[in-house]
């Protein structure tokens, strides 16, 4: 078992649903397991500070327990991309910073699962994306394509980036957004045109349905 750094089409696909229910499926395994979000725009103040819900779903569903900012090293109230919230109060995201943490949960857990922000090359600053921190921490990824209208293209050039940043594509889930009646040939059509395989097909559901109960990882 390996460490993995999962991604989306986009922002809103399911990427936090999809890290908890890996996260389950190998706690269910027996392994120590912890997540991470390097980067969480969308906050709340709260006492302690800066919290993200995607964050502490991932914390929740972890059996390693870790504080939060090892966790959520960067966290950012404004729900907007994260490099303008980062500008906006002056801080700049270090990847270094990001390593370091990832170093400090990897050893304390035997599976670290890292949700990235948003799509593949969201910008983190003026110089770097989302995938620059894929490429600093050398893990291989898992993409979520949100089923809706337009997610072909969005996957197949979602796959053909992640490709080209000489990472392993370890398989990509499906997580139907919207019910979509075309769901099943849109799969069929992403299944032909992509070689990693398939580890999901997850169904819109309601939030008390765990999202582990849908998601096949047996070729993990």
């Amino acid at each position: 078992m390996q460490s993995l750094f999962v991604t989306g089409t986009d922002t809103e696909v399911g990427k936090t649903r999809i890290s908890v229910g890996l996260i389950e499926k190998f706690v269910e395994q027996g392994y120590k397991v912890a997540g991470m979000k390097p980067i969480a725009s969308g906050c709340e103040q709260t006492a302690e500070g800066l919290r993200n819900e995607d964050a502490l779903a991932l914390m929740e569903a972890s059996n390693v327990e870790l504080p939060y900012d090892i966790v959520n090293p960067y966290a950012f109230e404004p729900a907007i991309a994260p490099h303008i919230a980062a500008q906006q109060v002056g801080v700049k995201i270090d990847l270094a910073v990001i390593q370091q943490n990832f170093d400090y949960i990897q050893q304390q857990a035997d599976i670290v699962v890292v949700e990235g922000a948003g799509g593949w090359f969201v910008p983190l600053n003026n110089e770097i994306t989302l995938a620059d921190l894929a490429k600093q921490l050398g893990l291989p990824v898992v993409l979520v394509s949100g089923i809706r209208l337009g997610c072909i293209n969005h996957t197949l050039l979602s796959v053909e980036a992640i490709q080209q940043s000489n990472l392993p594509l370890l398989g990509w889930v499906a997580n139907d957004l919207i019910s979509s009646p075309q769901k099943n040939e849109m799969v069929e059509t992403l299944t032909a045109y992509i070689e990693a395989p398939c580890l999901g097909v997850v169904p819109r559901l309601i939030d008390a349905q765990p999202s582990s109960t849908f998601l096949s990882i047996a070729s993990l």
